[in-house]
């Protein structure tokens, strides 16, 4: 007979029968972790990629379109027969050819993609009822594009057409226009254009079609701009200043030939549009290469062996795409710093909430190793419990974030979620094997109090602290700019803060100790013994503190320079809190009606011209006459270049005068090229004053520039005096309002407009918004940590506070003891985090460029974007530790005297 089978309980099944809790709570932080773990490189990606299209998209298909074009005819062209100069199949199979080679090394667009012919130069044409604004004759061009029907509605007459062939004798052709080309150049359909030729009668073109594009700004339409709408030309070196109209004849294909008798040098071009929705910033160094190679490089010679060896590549998309790469370079080392810290303080999380589990089940595994359990088969056992319910929460994490950011590339998505889960399943087996190696009845008391720490203890700090000073130091050293280790930076700085904060603990407890002991109460001297006792796994929560710390006060930081920088920038261009402008002196009355809107404080009014003369020379100096009084107080509430009220008061008889010169505010370049000597102001009406500069200032609010010359506006004479601009305080409750009283000619500026046109890229605005996003989080898993860190010794204190109320100690004597045992923990964590936050801040302010995260170009008008500690992004996560820590005790001082101390000294208890 063979042997009835064991009937042996699984060891999974078994544990998640007995602690019910346990698993869902561990599924849940998976979860959760593993959803932010996948979502920071999704929505990096995401950012990133819109990023990468607005640049393109904003430089215009005029520039960021590859342009190949090649002559017409010659010895590289399809046909040297002049009766037939085009042959339009050929036409369309090099463009083929072309959008093969191009296809290979970027996204195309072939809907917007076109060839054709087209003429490199542009001729006045004799022709008199075109506009001419200065008498100079209006000039053409020509332009012979494919699929013009496709691309374009009729809005009158018919598109254009050979019904006979056409020779370079060819007398006529037919052409048409686009609606902004007719109504500006006054073409209407039967209108009949003359070309300019050579030893024959010009070629007449008439307009049979005008054309409204489909898509007008499309890289159809929008890669040569004059074939949709007509510029009016300046003629070089003309005095005064003269101008043509200059605009395009669309005209067919088969045509062309018509224009080898004529001066207009045609030539072949196959425009390839790059396709926006296909451009994704990962392959950034792709497309890079992709448009070298077509410029210069294989790309370049596959192009001219389909088209001809004379065939020219250009376009200026490498430009705008090293653009971009330069200022995502820049901006990703600052969104790492958080990211850096956010994975930090979930890491400790995750290994703090195996140590809990494993803490919590000390008796049994101790039991287990006693009756011969190896460590091998242990942490096998609990690996399987805990994959149990972390491998499906990080497999539910990872599918929330790939369905809320979808995204195309998901390695790092998926490589993130593994390594949350991967944490989270070796935490609790790890943590048993470092508690279990050993074969003990009962677990030792470790008391930093008193405990020497041991030499294998000093030697694992030090091979943490030397490396991560180092690092801190090279960082100080040479900057932060283009080096991956900016975003390890706060997490160094917390681990050498944490390794000095755990030395310092005890020294420091013991000296607050001594006080304590001569007190009568013994309530303060045994919380203070209680806050020694603490166990190794203290420097986990205090290294998630001080990370998270560090990483929320450099966050805020940059946060708050980048909003002053924006704040300055758009102060520096208004000037106030409003501003209104004219060309011309203002309307009478309008200042009245403008300081009677609600919400305006004050109105000063401001003679503004910038083509003022100082001196001899010929440069421009831009130059604003105003009244002291109002523009002293603007000037100190703005603080651009606050001056007292007498230095720019110039009234009296003689005032601008050769023996009274005007006294004037002005520029440290105005003042240094002109000096403190009496001097000539050149008014644009003719009129002179003599001024003398007194004071000088780096910026003033009425001119938006860094140079400029300020003077009393009583002095100025004649209508220099009269008032061009208004620069208001206080906020309009209505800038609609205020736009109707200034009128349609003025030009009306509020500070609040002119702040929101900054960080109008996604590439900036995703990356604080992201980095907004991984502080908050750290901060969410640190505050966690320092939970689950009181969690952990909540036991002990429920049962110690059980057993001093059975000696007399009252309900309001427990939670103070409570509360004081964990103001230590709590005030050495939070000074930590201070300074930390602010260490952090001193040692990446150098090389962290806060520039390229505020504004939308590097051309925006501001002279302050530094990166200092600020304030309340010190304070604020350090006071909320705190209120944490004793928020926690007392609440559990409360709940533990709501129970009755029998349920905490029940017999067996073997704490």
């Amino acid at each position: 007979m063979g042997q009835a089978p064991r009937a042996v309980a699984p060891w999974v099944r078994t544990r998640l029968r007995t602690a019910p809790g346990a698993a869902p709570a561990l599924a849940l932080l998976v979860a959760l972790t593993a959803a932010l773990a996948a979502a920071l490189p999704l929505a990096v990606d995401r950012y990133e990629d819109a990023g990468l299209v607005h640049a393109v998209r904003a430089a215009r298909p005029d520039r960021t379109t590859v342009r190949v074009t090649a002559p017409l005819v010659g010895p590289d062209a399809e046909s040297t027969d002049p009766d037939k100069p085009v042959d339009t199949a050929r036409l369309r199979q090099q463009y083929g050819k072309v959008l093969g080679v191009a296809g290979g090394l970027l996204p195309v667009d072939r809907d917007q993609s076109s060839y054709g012919v087209m003429t490199d130069v542009d001729l006045p044409v004799p022709d008199a009822w075109l506009p001419a604004p200065s008498g100079a004759p209006a000039h053409v061009s020509l332009m012979a594009p494919d699929g013009l029907g496709a691309h374009a509605r009729v809005r009158s007459g018919r598109l254009p057409r050979t019904t006979a062939p056409v020779d370079p004798e060819s007398p006529r052709i037919e052409a048409a226009v686009t609606a902004e080309t007719a109504k500006r150049m006054h073409i209407e359909v039967g209108s009949v254009v003359h070309l300019p030729a050579v030893g024959r009668p010009p070629v007449a073109a008439e307009v049979t079609g005008i054309l409204t594009p489909r898509d007008p700004d499309g890289a159809y339409w929008s890669t040569v701009p004059l074939m949709q709408t007509p510029s009016l030309v300046p003629i070089p070196d003309s005095v005064p200043v003269a101008k043509y109209w200059l605009g395009t004849l669309l005209i067919p294909q088969k045509a062309t030939p018509a224009l080898l008798s004529t001066r207009f040098h045609p030539s072949r071009y196959w425009f390839v549009a790059p396709r926006l929705t296909g451009l994704r910033a990962r392959g950034l160094d792709g497309l890079r290469h992709g448009v070298a190679s077509l410029e210069n490089g294989p790309g370049l010679s596959r192009t001219r062996a389909a088209t001809g060896s004379e065939a020219d590549v250009d376009s200026d998309l490498d430009n705008f795409l090293n653009s971009f790469a330069g200022l995502r370079s820049t901006v990703s080392p600052l969104v790492s710093v958080a990211a850096a810290g956010a994975a930090t303080v979930a890491a400790v999380v995750l290994c703090m909430a195996g140590g809990l589990a494993a803490d919590r089940r000390r008796a049994e595994l101790a039991l287990l190793r006693a009756r011969g359990a190896s460590l091998p088969g242990l942490a096998g056992r609990l690996l399987a419990e805990t994959a149990v319910a972390a491998v499906p929460a990080g497999a539910l994490g990872l599918a929330a974030a790939l369905l809320l950011l979808p995204a195309h590339h998901t390695l790092y998505a998926f490589a993130a979620a593994a390594a949350v889960t991967l944490t989270a399943c070796a935490a609790l087996p790890l943590a048993a094997v470092l508690a279990h190696r050993r074969v003990r009845a009962t677990v030792p008391r470790a008391d930093a109090a008193s405990v020497r720490p041991s030499r294998r203890r000093l030697v694992l700090e030090l091979t943490l602290l030397v490396p991560a000073a180092g690092a801190v130091e090279a960082l100080r050293r040479r900057g932060t700019t283009g080096d991956q280790l900016i975003s390890l930076a706060p997490v160094l700085i917390a681990v050498i803060a944490t390794l000095l904060l755990l030395r310092l603990q005890p020294p420091l407890l013991r000296l607050a100790g001594r006080p304590a002991g001569r007190l009568r109460g013994a309530v303060a001297l045994l919380s203070l013994a209680r806050a020694g006792r603490t166990s190794g796994s203290g420097a986990l929560p205090l290294l998630a503190l001080l990370t998270a710390l560090t990483t929320a006060a450099f966050g805020g930081s940059v946060l708050s320079g980048v909003a002053a920088a924006r704040d300055r920038a758009a102060l520096l261009t208004v000037g106030a809190d409003a501003r209104v402008e004219y060309g011309s002196p203002l309307p009478s009355g309008l200042a009245a009606r403008v300081r009677s809107l609600p919400g305006v404080h004050e109105v000063a009014a401001a003679s503004i011209t910038y083509e003022a003369t100082l001196g001899t020379t010929a440069y421009k100096v831009p130059v604003a006459g105003v009244d002291p009084g109002t523009y002293s107080a603007l000037a100190a509430r703005t603080r651009l270049g606050a001056f007292p009220e007498r230095v720019l008061n110039g009234k009296g008889p003689h005032a601008g005068s050769g023996t009274a010169p005007l006294p004037a505010l002005a520029s440290p370049g105005v003042a240094r090229d002109y000096g403190t000597d009496p001097l000539k102001l050149w008014l644009p009406d003719g009129s002179t004053v003599t001024v003398r500069i007194t004071t000088v200032r780096d910026r003033t609010p009425a001119v938006p520039g860094s140079e400029f010359l300020v003077v009393d506006r009583a002095g100025l004479p004649g209508n220099a005096a009269r008032p061009t601009s208004l620069l208001l305080t206080g906020t309009p409750r209505d800038a609609g309002a205020l736009r109707r009283t200034a009128g349609s000619s003025a030009g009306v500026h509020t500070l609040t407009e002119e702040r929101a046109r900054y960080a109008d890229s996604p590439l900036q605005t995703g990356a604080v918004h992201v980095y907004s996003a991984a502080v908050a989080a750290g901060a969410g898993l640190a505050v966690l940590a320092l939970l689950l860190a009181l969690l952990r010794a909540a036991p002990e204190r429920a049962a110690l506070l059980a057993r001093l109320r059975t000696m007399g100690l009252t309900r309001a004597q427990g939670r103070r003891l409570l509360i004081l045992e964990s103001l230590p923990q709590a005030l050495l964590a939070a000074a930590g985090g201070a300074l930390t936050g602010w260490t952090a801040v001193q040692v990446l302010s150098p090389g962290v460029d806060l520039l390229v995260l505020a504004m939308p170009s590097a051309g925006a008008a501001t002279d302050r974007a530094v990166l200092v500690p600020d304030l309340w992004s010190l304070a604020v996560p350090t006071l909320t530790v705190v209120v944490v820590a004793v928020g926690v005790a007392a609440l559990q001082a409360w709940w533990t005297g709501r129970r009755g101390s029998v349920t905490e000294l029940r017999a067996g208890d073997a704490r």
